[in-house]
């Protein structure tokens, strides 16, 4: 059973680079991870929502953050986190990163 996947298409000199949609998920959800302060992303693949325009994407991440950082410096850290890796890894512009703050944990990040 095949799934339907969105794809962003990109020609090339010597043909065209097709990125899955869950390629920009999986980039994005280890750009976001990989900031102090946040948790988790929401539900892992849920927490991240790709758009793809015709001459870029948007992404939506839902972040668990940890108490006692700042949730501003922690949005604004996810994007530039998040649009670097996309950007640096795809060559594909991205036009924004939308962050939602979602929940916050007691814990410790990992």
């Amino acid at each position: 059973m095949a799934e339907n996947k969105d794809y962003m298409t990109r020609e090339l000199e010597d043909g065209s680079l097709n990125i899955s949609e869950d390629v920009l998920v999986t980039i994005a959800l280890a750009a976001a991870n990989d900031v102090e302060g946040v948790v988790s992303l929401k539900n892992d693949r849920k927490g991240v929502r790709v758009t793809l325009n015709e001459d870029d994407v948007e992404l939506d991440c839902a972040l668990v953050v940890l108490y006692g950082h700042s949730v501003v410096e922690i949005a604004r850290n996810v994007q530039n986190a998040v649009t670097n890796a996309v950007e640096s890894m795809t060559g594909l512009k991205v036009a924004r990163v939308d962050v939602n703050v979602c929940g916050i944990s007691m814990g410790k990040a990992g």
